[in-house]
């Protein structure tokens, strides 16, 4: 079966490595053009390997679509796509396009899927490998898999240590499901269907006053990615780690209550927030305790203003 592997970061690396290490006959690799300064792991390995590689402005552009037919595919396997493919390239190959999607679709479509389900405070999610259409994620599913958030996950140890290496298994069960003629094409229940945009700064403003759990969730649920917003002295400070204290009697929402070694407390109206990583505007992140030393933090300071 002819391979096409549409994808790009380290997950489209570790996908275009299992499926080689596995024998799978990968004709191309198409990944977004190379960003100054950045690596792009993906177009390594594949000069790496030998496999052509191809880094197109857009897919939509009909050179390319021209390019793409000479390669005969019969699978696209799309491995981390932020853009969605013209159709005539969707459904060029005979076995059709798979593709993975970091939530159980048909809930938290968007790019953005492990950030809302953390911020909602959800206890469960998974992934999805499905057969992508026109619209966003919305095509029929081919399977799905679970996996718990654990009360302290942040989207990096939710995506890294979980999502990302079971994104990679079911890619390579689907194409086995595939090869044999058994994959399904199971419709989503769009009576369940559920969108968010991408989290960006503006929804990653920590209220103060709002409930602990809230407030927890939002900054896990934006680590690293785009950080807890607030501020001090007017200048914007983001927080990207933290822990819940619950068994302490809350104060004035956004108060510093103490600081030590370990970072700073601010107090909410029950309980309070342990900050321990912060980035003031946008310098580099470092620990809480030295960002108090250099930014002079005093107790009865106020974060949110």
């Amino acid at each position: 079966m002819r391979i096409v592997c549409i994808g790009q970061a380290a997950f489209g690396e570790k996908v275009l490595q299992k499926l080689t290490e596995r024998g799978e006959e990968v004709v191309a690799v198409y990944t977004p053009q190379d960003i100054a300064g950045k690596r792009n792991p993906l177009k390594e390995l594949t000069i790496q390997i030998g496999i052509p590689v191809f880094q197109p402005r857009s897919m939509r552009v009909p050179e390319i679509y021209e390019e793409y037919t000479r390669l005969k595919p019969d699978l696209n396997v799309m491995a981390f796509v932020t853009s969605i493919l013209p159709d005539s390239i969707l459904n060029y190959p005979k076995m059709g396009t798979i593709q993975y999607h970091p939530s159980l679709l048909p809930k938290h479509r968007g790019g953005s899927a492990i950030n809302w389900a953390i911020i909602n405070g959800e206890t469960k999610t998974g992934i999805t490998i499905f057969w992508p259409d026109r619209g966003v994620d919305t095509g029929p599913i081919l399977l799905q898999k679970e996996v718990k958030i654990s009360p302290d996950d942040t989207v990096g140890s939710l995506y890294f240590e979980k999502l990302f290496p079971l994104g990679i298994e079911a890619l390579v069960e689907g194409i086995e499901l595939i090869k044999k003629g058994i994959a399904p094409r199971i419709p989503q229940d769009e009576s369940q269907a559920t969108y968010e945009g991408l989290c960006i700064e503006k929804d990653a403003i920590i209220n103060w006053s709002a409930p602990i759990d809230r407030v927890y969730n939002l900054i896990r649920g934006t680590n690293p990615q785009p950080g807890a917003t607030t501020y001090f002295h007017g200048k914007t400070l983001k927080i990207f780690d933290a822990k819940p204290i619950y068994d302490i009697v809350g104060g004035l929402p956004g108060r510093i209550v103490n600081s030590s070694a370990d970072g700073f407390v601010v107090s909410l109206k029950r309980g309070a927030i342990l900050v321990r990583k912060v980035q003031m505007n946008k310098s580099s992140k470092i620990e809480a305790a030295e960002f108090a030393k250099q930014a002079r933090l005093e107790i009865g300071d106020r974060l949110g203003e």
